[in-house]
């Protein structure tokens, strides 16, 4: 098995350009609109949230983001993967089936 040497310039930007855990959502496959095959989507009820940022780090399309006191789930973006809810140590992060919620986000 033969190792690359790879040698990167600070500030040269990312190394590849594919998805991973590192994403900003800016480039690649799950920063595409998810469309209409969600099944579930997550909520998020504020009042539990005690912006520990474990949903926001461990969102794999990064839709999650800060706010002043929580974080806001971009549903435009979500793909339903309930990643955030399983992480959430306070349960603040419920998954619902898709149109269950009447809230006209989609």
């Amino acid at each position: 098995m033969a190792l690359i040497d790879v040698k990167i310039k600070p500030g040269s930007g990312p190394i590849f350009t594919t998805e991973g855990p590192w994403s900003d959502s800016s480039t690649g496959t799950l920063c595409l609109p998810t469309g209409t095959w969600r099944t579930e989507r997550p909520i998020l009820e504020e009042k539990k949230c005690t912006y520990c940022g474990l949903c926001y780090l461990y969102c794999p399309p990064q839709c999650i983001h800060a706010e002043a006191e929580f974080f806001t789930i971009d549903l435009k973006f979500c793909k339903g993967c309930g990643i955030c809810a399983k992480e959430c140590p306070t349960g603040a992060i419920a998954m619902v089936l898709e149109g269950a919620v009447a809230d006209g986000s989609g």
